[in-house]
């Protein structure tokens, strides 16, 4: 079976600095990090490999230094390594974003499963997995805490929701993300950072996956950040001592409202 894990490299600090005219992330010189969730999905998609049999490829996007990310994953016990890096693709939105691996997919070839964490603590958005999903035509299931069983044809999940436990049986292929609560990521083997240290990883451009420029980067991105401020700090409350003045005083606020 072929598992496919969607990585991404993040800044590994909170100066994170914006481009004023573009209202992006500013990376450069910038030390970076595999998104921690990302980690969990490549920790299941080797488990899943150890069981089934099969190959577990990562693929992430972004500049030249992501490459450290494949890597790292490497490192882990990963196959093979892809690189989507191209400057035309810089400024994507998760729209752009995801488009762009949905096509890296389709140039990999079959799969049965992608893996990808539940959101990158940069964004936070949580919308590349599903539009990736979207984009191939594929069911997925998210926030996924548990895999109950998988075969070539089907897969059965748990996902964690708010107020309950909600089970998906898919039809495969299909895109989860994974919560930190699936397992607990192993660390590096010896002989594994040998091989990451001496391993080439594929790279490729947008050419290469067969996307146009006008649908990728700031151009193909719909999503615009107009602004971005710090916001105001959070005043104090109001006290009340006396309880029946505060039980008044909140019910006429609730009621001011529009909530009772």
């Amino acid at each position: 079976m072929r598992f496919i894990v969607l990585i991404k490299q993040v800044p590994d600090t909170g100066e994170v600095k914006i481009d004023p005219e573009t209202n992006t992330l500013i990376r450069a010189g910038v030390p970076s990090i595999v998104n921690p969730f990302d980690l969990y999905a490549v920790e299941e998609a080797l488990r899943l490999k150890e069981r089934l049999g099969g190959e577990v490829v990562a693929l992430t996007m972004g500049p030249p230094q992501a490459e450290d990310a494949i890597k790292e994953v490497i490192s882990m016990g990963v196959d093979e390594g892809i690189l989507l890096t191209d400057r035309r693709l810089a400024g994507s939105d998760t729209l752009a974003t995801s488009y762009s691996l949905a096509s890296a997919i389709k140039k990999i070839g079959d799969f049965h499963l992608i893996l990808c964490g539940k959101q990158a603590i940069d964004g936070d958005t949580g919308q590349v997995g599903p539009g990736v999903a979207e984009w191939l035509s594929i069911p997925q299931a998210t926030f996924v805490r548990k895999i109950n069983s998988i075969d070539e044809n089907e897969i059965e999940v748990e996902s964690l929701w708010e107020d309950r436990i909600a089970v998906y049986k898919m039809k495969l292929p299909a895109l989860i993300t994974v919560v930190k609560e699936i397992n607990v990521p192993r660390l590096p083997s010896l002989r594994g950072k040998m091989r990451a240290r001496k391993y080439e990883v594929i790279k490729w451009n947008i050419e290469d996956i067969g996307v146009e420029e006008e649908r990728v980067g700031l151009k193909g991105s719909p999503t615009e950040v107009v602004e971005i401020f710090t916001p105001p700090p959070k005043t104090g409350g109001k006290k009340i001592d006396d309880v029946d003045q505060g039980v008044k005083e909140t019910v006429e606020f609730l009621k001011k409202i529009g909530v009772v």
